[in-house]
Order: structure tokens, then C-alpha cells, then sequence
């Protein structure tokens, strides 16, 4: 498994390809990320390796401070743990950078959506609602949740109003267009879950883009 990224979601643009159509990017800060840990199958029951994004200069923790020392890297903000392959020849303190990826590419993006609070059907669900028209005494409301006497009580996972997003999300087989090695920004056809200035990982698809 070949190691991927962590980066930064700087916002949305768009490009011009070399036929003149109008593509909608992603503009995401991809690094560089340090190595702070290795793991290993004989020390920790399997190959891996803990990295960081974005140093950290306030707020850290002894605990967390002291496994930053103890490995001799800065402490980071935003750190994941990649599986690699047993041969990988990776250690404390390498630096990753984005030239990991070229144009052409396809990446999966792991994010965290946009977090909209406590919503109702409609908006969560995409109901259609009742009459909007006067005396209609029904407009956004769920409707029935009932089962009449059998077997008396609301099915589980019945579609009901909730917290809405602020989770997990990969978009998969995502086109890199453009890679800027200088400035660590890559530009990637298409969305990527979670807000401008949130934090994402960038991994290589495994899945056909077909």
C-alpha cells in the first residue's frame, strides 16, 4: 500500500482545460508531512506509520509533547496513521511532500463534512412536506411514525429529524489536475467533504475510476 498525505482544504476555484471548459477544483494544501513514528509487525503487530501535518506551537499536552521527543520531530496539529508495506523504508523525521502525486492522478479524500446542527426531515431526509397553502396545519412535520397496535412501537432507523452532518466522508477517484510542487498545493477535479481550512487525508484510489 503506497503512503498518502494529510493536508488542508484552502477552498474552491476553477480552471480552464486546454479545450476552453470551465472545471470546478479543490485547492488543497498537501503537505509536507513528517514521519513521527514507524510501527512494525514485530514491536506493535503491524507495519505503519504516524504522521504529522501542520506543526503545533501552543496547546500541547506533556503526554503528547513527550511522544513528539521521543521520536525527535515537532509536535504536530493534525496527525494520522498510514499502513505501508513491510520493505517501506521509512523513519522518524522524513518529510513527505506532494510531489508524492502527479498530474493525472486519482486520489480518495477523507474529510469532515460540514456540521449543520439539529434538523428536521426536510432538510436532513429531503421530504416533501405538506401544503404550503393556508389551513394546511401541515407543512414540515414528519408525518406518521407509528405502527398501530403491531407491533406497537416506531421501527428502528425510521428517517427522523436529527444531528446532521460532521461526519466522515472519502470522495473517491477524485482527478488531480495540477500539482505545485513549490507551494505544496494540489488542485483536484470535483469536492472534498468538510469546510475551507479543514483538515483532510489524501490517500491513492484503489478502486477503478470506471
Amino acid at each position: 500500500m503506497s503512503i498518502g498525505l494529510l493536508g488542508r482544504k484552502l477552498g474552491m476555484t476553477r480552471i480552464f482545460d486546454p479545450e476552453g471548459v470551465s472545471v470546478s477544483v479543490t485547492v488543497i494544501e498537501a503537505g509536507p508531512c513528517w514521519i513521527i513514528q514507524r510501527k512494525t509487525v514485530e514491536h506493535d503487530g503491524y507495519e505503519a506509520v504516524q504522521i504529522g501535518f501542520s506543526e503545533k506551537k501552543k496547546g500541547v499536552g506533556k503526554p503528547e509533547l513527550g511522544h513528539f521527543k521521543k521520536h525527535g520531530v515537532a509536535p504536530a496539529r493534525f496527525v494520522r496513521e498510514m499502513r505501508v508495506e513491510r520493505d517501506a523504508q521509512l523513519k522518524p523525521g522524513d518529510l513527505l511532500t506532494v510531489s508524492l502525486f502527479k498530474e493525472g492522478d486519482r486520489l480518495d479524500v477523507t474529510g469532515t463534512s460540514k456540521g449543520k446542527g439539529f434538523q428536521g426531515v426536510v432538510k436532513r431526509h429531503g421530504f416533501r412536506g405538506g401544503h404550503a397553502s393556508r389551513g394546511s396545519m401541515f407543512h414540515r412535520a414528519p408525518g406518521s411514525i407509528g405502527a398501530s397496535s403491531d407491533p406497537s412501537r416506531v421501527w428502528k432507523n425510521a428517517r427522523m429529524p436529527g444531528r446532521m452532518g460532521g461526519d466522515q466522508v472519502t470522495r473517491q477517484n477524485l482527478l488531480v489536475v495540477k500539482v505545485d510542487a513549490e507551494q505544496n498545493i494540489l488542485l483536484v477535479r470535483g469536492d472534498v467533504p468538510g469546510p475551507s481550512g479543514g483538515h483532510v487525508v489524501l490517500k491513492r484510489s484503489t478502486k477503478s475510476a470506471t
